[in-house]
């Protein structure tokens, strides 16, 4: 599917100058020429990109910035003039993704596109390995665990014991299971190390932030239940 990009620019010379090129490059386009046209529209959700003017009318592009990310991390890349450099870091403080200062050349242009849009897609990769139980989000690839934004700090066979039972969300696993996948075929130690880790991670998550996250299926082992 082709990348849908919004340019919200009252300048209709340069508005259409951009739509050209980028249509060129296969870019689906579309244009708004005010302020409350151009959020209307990128609230939507329906566009991949948003390059958006900082002098707009009805509401400028700080403004628009402010309000687009209540609601969307769209990525954003600002147009703006060559002295404002107060502009142009009020606009990042904000959360726009890039500014190109006008006048641009069209190379420039589609070169921050292209990153904006491969940070996007990055992002997006990396959220989708996140696993999440309610307010508890770990990270395995950044092997971080929090809780409604507070750390866990977790041993590496807590860490693993908790990312196999959030991965397995809804299966009862067995303590041998647990064991082979968490300290491997050929552990040789005690035979209840699994239920220590599981009294460790209680400590931690259950019993530190009210929840029953952990639940023991007696005879058999232990789950993590979506409920």
């Amino acid at each position: 599917m082709a990348t849908r990009v919004l340019i919200v620019e009252d300048e209709e010379q340069i508005a259409r100058f951009v739509e050209l090129e980028l249509r060129h490059e296969g870019y689906v386009t579309d244009k708004a020429a005010d302020g409350r046209t151009g959020l209307t529209k990128a609230e939507s959700g329906e566009y991949d990109i948003v390059l958006l003017d900082i002098m707009l009318p009805e509401l400028n592009g700080l403004e628009v910035l402010r309000r687009l990310r209540k609601t969307s991390e769209v990525p954003v890349i600002l147009l703006t003039a060559r002295d404002s450099v107060m502009d142009k870091v009020s606009g990042l403080d904000l959360g726009a993704d890039d500014y190109v200062t006008k006048p641009f050349a069209i190379e420039e242009l589609l070169a921050r596109i292209r990153v904006a849009l491969k940070k996007k897609g990055t992002t997006e990769k990396d959220d989708s390995s996140k696993l999440v139980w309610h307010d508890l989000t770990v990270d395995p690839a950044a092997y971080s665990a929090t809780y409604g934004g507070t750390a866990i700090e977790l041993s590496k066979r807590e860490f693993d014991l908790l990312v196999l039972l959030l991965t397995n969300r809804n299966i009862v696993l067995g303590r041998d299971t647990l064991l082979q996948k968490v300290c491997g075929y050929d552990y040789v130690g005690e035979t209840n190390v699994i239920d220590v880790y599981i009294r460790y991670l209680r400590s931690k998550i259950d019993e530190r932030f009210g929840v029953h996250m952990i639940q023991t299926v007696r005879g058999v082992g232990y789950v993590i239940k979506d409920e």
